[in-house]
């Protein structure tokens, strides 16, 4: 089979672990592992990576209908996969949906319901500070189940900016962690170099000054790299000690600012540099499609799911067909391409499909990965997913049968963030609907007809409408309440 890596990039690790010197690189190699015992009893057990990239839009990978850039070893994974056209994350920014896709459970429970900033940004918007470490983690009911769990990648669930007493991601199930400027612990923080023959400027928004774990300067164009040579130690080992692993890849680099490697800006405008930037996040990611696809241990018996966070930046990402942004209730702002991929794993002949019908969301994956994984979590949870283990192995074309809810950011349109924006949404079936928190000003469209969201139909049928108007309104009041109806940037620092 081919190397899905570009040559360029298949140094990496070997860099990564010199740069690091002894403080991180001993994450590589400091004892993580349970008894034999527990090792043979697991060693069966199906291996996870989770590839959750930054502001990625629908329309941006080529086997999505990308045009601007040929993202060939995310393709190769497609074609040797499964494809997703109606798979949503459950916020349109970037910390509820991981909080969303770490939980199973809808990111308002945990009062995270846009980016964590600044701690006083933090307060004005009615949010908690980090996410709460008693929250139900898919990794760690994975590692008391006997696997091996790191993270690699942004977290941003806590530990950013000002807040430099949040949980280590240690303390939410993870043996080992290597983050950016979104989380404690051992981190790799950029050098962006705008090519001009100016010094490369250090961009870490404060997370220099926290302390908390080692920190290492790379070249943005290079952070990539760094976390998927941490991931493939770690996978290394894991496979070495027999032990099944869950690993989460979570690159950051595109997302604003965008710095591509040397000689590769273009014509320096903010679409060429992101494409060009994703094209070199899709040669890094391909070290570690390769590291898995070479062996056949890991090849037969992993599962990797490749998915975006939310919708993209405005100039920057592509929504495809799709109304909407980073930021937005529209498809544009929560519909993520998703790609599974496991020839062991998957059902047999189903390679390269594409699934243009079954409706899934982030919050379906912690319980479906743990069905997969035959694991029961050992304490009670309600999970807002549903297990839908036969669809996402391409057995069944099936849905979930509970309806989705968003609620808007609370910084993110409305009338108090300055733009006509829509409150709430809910998903159910071919419907779609947008309305205020009150359940009114609704929008209706038909999403299997009318993807777009261009026919507002809402009034012809009143009977929709006031169903799904009725069951959206009931579940924002059920969940803990954030200050969007009341949020005004700088008020409460004002009001001082």
């Amino acid at each position: 089979m081919e190397p899905y890596g570009k040559s360029r990039w298949m140094h990496t690790r070997r860099g990564f672990l010199k740069v690091l010197g002894g403080s991180v690189a001993a994450l590589c190699t400091q004892p993580l592992y349970g008894s034999a015992a527990s090792r043979a009893g697991a060693s069966m057990a199906p291996n996870f990576v989770l590839v959750f990239i930054d502001d990625m839009g629908w329309g941006d990978l080529s086997c999505f209908a990308g045009k601007d850039v040929a993202t060939e070893n995310i393709d190769r994974l497609a074609r040797e996969g499964l494809r997703f056209e109606q798979f949503y994350v459950n916020a349109p920014i970037c910390s509820p949906s991981r909080v969303a896709i770490s939980t199973g459970q809808y990111p308002q429970r945990w009062r995270i319901t846009s980016f964590l900033n600044n701690r006083a940004s933090n307060a004005e918007r009615g949010m908690a500070q980090w996410l709460d470490p008693g929250a139900p983690m898919l990794a760690r009911f994975l590692k008391q189940a006997g696997y091996a769990t790191g993270h690699f990648g942004k977290w941003h669930m806590g530990g950013q900016r000002d807040v430099g007493e949040a949980p280590l991601i240690q303390e939410y199930g993870f043996d080992v962690s290597l983050t950016n400027f979104e989380g404690l612990g051992p981190r790799v923080l950029p050098l962006c170099d705008a090519q001009d023959g100016k010094p490369p400027r250090k961009h870490a928004l404060g997370s220099d000054t926290l302390g908390r774990g080692p920190i290492t300067w790379e070249d943005r164009s290079k952070i990539s790299g760094s976390f998927v040579s941490a991931a493939v130690g770690f996978i290394e080992k894991a496979q070495a000690a027999r032990k099944p692993f869950y690993v989460n890849v979570w690159p950051d680099d595109v997302h604003s600012p965008f710095f591509p490697p040397q000689g590769r800006r273009g014509d320096g405008k903010k679409r060429t540099l992101y494409t060009n930037v994703l094209d070199a996040l899709d040669e890094q990611l391909g070290v570690l499609f390769d590291t898995i696809a070479r062996s056949k241990t890991l090849r037969d018996n992993t599962l990797i799911l490749i998915c975006s966070d939310n919708g993209p930046e405005p100039g920057a990402g592509s929504a495809g067909p799709f109304r909407g942004r980073k930021g937005t209730l529209y498809e544009g702002g929560i519909r993520s391409p998703l790609i599974v991929w496991g020839p062991g794993l998957i059902a047999p002949g189903h390679a390269g499909t594409v699934n243009r019908d079954s409706c899934l969301a982030a919050i379906d994956l912690a319980p479906t990965l743990l069905d997969i994984a035959g694991v029961t979590p050992s304490e009670r949870v309600a999970f807002d997913g549903q297990v839908r283990r036969d669809v996402l192995l391409g057995r069944s074309g099936g849905s979930r049968t509970a309806p989705l809810f968003f609620r808007r950011p609370p910084d993110r349109g409305g009338s108090a963030g300055g733009a006509d924006l829509p409150d709430l949404a809910v998903r159910e079936g071919a419907w779609k609907l947008l309305c205020a928190y009150d359940g009114s000003q609704s929008q209706l469209y038909n999403v299997a007809a009318d993807p777009a969201e261009a026919n507002n139909v809402a009034d012809k049928y009143p009977d929709v409408v006031r169903r799904l108007s009725a069951a959206v309104t009931q579940w924002h009041q059920s969940m803990p309440p954030d200050n969007g109806p009341i949020y005004r940037p700088g008020a409460e620092r004002q009001s001082k």
